[in-house]
């Protein structure tokens, strides 16, 4: 199976159109204002209509309102939604949109019953646990504590970059990785010589 890659945060245009020419599959915008890498809709519209074809929009959330998320929706052409808060399975069912539920790993976490409980869910993105932060935290936790088998496709993230990419593939085989600081020269800028490293080994690997 293919391992797909999806970059996340992106604040530029010229960034993503970058990744997608690279061969990403997805790339990710940010709509929460307290993180470094939140885009506002004009800054949303500027890179989804920069984007050439076949590359997938992943609009991130989180808890937020109906209404907001709506008025994204609205003007942005968005593919798939990303629910990083506490949001409960029939929040994110509500915009006929595919979702990926985020899974902090904390302590305790059972990804078995988070995948029964949100069972549309296109995926379950499995994050490291930092305090007061809601993702982009850089770090990573243990892969072991990833179960062997998942009701559903599991994205990885947390943590990764150019040198451990290849150990995650091994150790893991996920559906996809999911990577922001580790690609980037500061929050919310993308360095194209990471991000060309990032995909060359998921290629490599993939091939292999």
């Amino acid at each position: 199976m293919r391992t797909r890659v999806k970059i996340c945060g992106f604040t530029r245009a010229n960034d993503a159109v970058r990744a997608a020419h690279l061969g990403v599959d997805a790339i990710g915008l940010v709509f929460y204002p307290p993180s470094p890498r939140n885009v506002d809709i004009d800054q949303a519209l500027a890179i989804v209509e920069a984007l050439p074809a076949f590359t997938s929009v992943v609009g991130l959330f989180v808890d937020e309102q109906e209404a907001r998320i709506r008025e994204v929706l609205g003007r942005v052409s968005i593919d798939c939604l990303q629910f990083h808060g506490d949001e409960p399975p029939e929040a994110c069912e509500l915009y006929n949109k595919p979702y990926i539920k985020a899974i902090s790993m904390r302590e305790g976490v059972d990804i078995t019953e988070y995948s029964k409980r949100y069972s549309r869910a296109a995926g379950l993105l499995l994050d490291a646990y930092y305090p007061g932060l809601k993702g982009g935290s850089g770090s990573r936790f243990d892969w072991e504590r990833i179960p062997q088998s998942c009701a559903k496709p599991i994205i990885l993230a947390g943590g990764l970059e150019p040198d451990n990419v290849r150990q995650a593939m091994k150790s893991v085989r996920p559906y996809a990785l999911d990577v922001s600081s580790g690609v980037e020269s500061e929050k919310g800028i993308k360095d194209a010589d990471k991000m060309a490293a990032f995909i060359r080994i998921i290629n490599e690997g993939n091939r292999s």
